[in-house]
């Protein structure tokens, strides 16, 4: 026999072997995919989605898997990091389709992550269930079939100081200054949302100040917004510049009596890399193991026993957003996309992030509450029937 020919047999009889040895893994198991962040700035927020989604998956395996076509399987979950990049994000959830063959997907974290994979999930018509991704920036993209959010509405959020502040009868000199960076939520929280609050409420709005997402250097910004004496002052930005100003702030010697820093104050290295200039800054949040969901006591509990870290509210809705696909799944029986994409659908049950059910643009609110960071810990201090702290008000002094 030729020696090529004989040769090009054996490789392809080695082809096909691999070929039915991955057939008849895939006949016990389906796949789900997830591009996450777990590296680059968004990394915090990776860490806990990954955690979220791999829990949800590995309860369902160990407690038999799911019925497809009436025969138990296994789902596998394979993640991909995006690199915090939305290009990297697109290109990872059309690689999860196309060759890890997912049958749906869970989102990444922020706007502009979620929003590229769920365009490449709605263009490849494949179900995606996402949290981490406020309501109306997710909304302003597209009139959605396939992608899905659970998660909070940004004028909630973002009236939610002024409603404290007037619930708590906080006195400031109801001058305010806004530093939003140029994302979709920045732009719309400190562009529109934040300054019509601020007028409705009798504030005046003395400085707003956009800047590029990936800014380090904030010392004029701060600096005027010190020469403008405003009591309030409300951020908007991801972690790594929250960091800065927060330190920056400090190094000016500026300590305004209402500090809020949206999306960068919530993960637990913002108090880690701030220390002490941590205590007293506020955010915006959704979610606390004191909330009477169910499992989510048990979450935390799990969370910081198996990492050693301290838990934090994306663990619950990353959770939440894979059972409501695995439940999805489930209750379609197969893994025909347009039968779990209905089944998602008529999501109707509490979760751990509590009730979740879909409206016509396909996102469930998750009602706000504001946090405040104590001595390295999180406190819920608003709404009152939600608190589980004391407002620490003014903003303790710079040392």
């Amino acid at each position: 026999m030729n020696p090529i020919y004989k040769n090009t047999l054996k490789a392809l009889s080695i082809s096909m072997l691999v070929g039915a040895a991955v057939s008849a893994m895939a006949a016990d198991e389906i796949v789900i995919g997830a591009s996450i962040p777990l590296s680059g700035p968004l990394a915090g927020f990776g860490l806990y989605q990954k955690w979220g989604y791999e829990t949800a998956v590995n309860d369902l395996n160990k407690a038999g898997g799911i019925t497809v076509d009436g025969k138990k399987v296994t789902v596998k979950l394979v993640v991909r990091d995006d690199k915090t990049d939305p290009n990297v994000t697109a290109s990872n959830t059309e690689t999860l389709i196309s060759r890890d063959k997912a049958v749906a997907m869970l989102g990444s974290c922020t706007p502009a992550l979620v929003n590229a994979g769920a365009l490449v999930a709605e263009r490849r018509k494949v179900p995606l269930v996402a949290g981490c991704d406020p309501l109306q920036a997710f909304k302003s993209v597209r009139k959605w079939q396939y992608a899905w959010v659970m998660f909070f509405d940004e004028t909630e959020l973002a009236t939610a100081p002024f409603r404290m502040m007037s619930d708590l009868n906080l006195q400031t000199n109801k001058k305010v200054v806004v530093l939003a960076d140029n994302g979709p939520d920045g732009t719309l929280v400190g562009g529109k949302i934040w300054p019509e609050t601020a007028k409705a409420g009798g504030y005046t709005v003395v400085q707003n100040t956009s800047f590029p997402t990936d800014s380090q250097q904030f010392t004029s910004m701060v600096a005027e917004a010190k020469s403008n004496g405003a009591d309030v002052v409300l951020v908007d930005a991801i972690p790594p510049q929250a960091i800065a100003m927060r330190k920056q702030m400090a190094s000016a010697g500026y300590t305004p009596k209402i500090l809020v820093m949206e999306k960068g104050a919530e993960p637990e290295f913002f108090a880690q890399a701030t220390g002490k200039l941590a205590n007293g800054v506020l955010v915006g949040g959704y979610w606390d193991p004191s909330f009477p969901y169910p499992g989510a006591a048990d979450l935390a509990k799990r969370f910081e026993s198996e990492t050693k870290q301290t838990q934090s509210q994306h663990i619950a809705d990353s959770h939440a957003a894979a059972q409501v696909l695995l439940d999805a799944i489930a209750a379609a029986g197969t893994t025909d996309r347009e039968k779990i994409n209905a089944a998602i659908a008529k999501t109707n049950k509490s979760y751990v992030i509590g009730p979740v059910k879909f409206d016509s643009f396909n996102t469930s609110a998750i009602p706000v509450t504001v946090m405040q960071w104590q001595n390295g810990k999180a406190v819920v201090v608003w709404p009152k029937d939600r608190a589980n702290g004391k407002l620490l008000f003014p903003l303790p002094e710079s040392k």
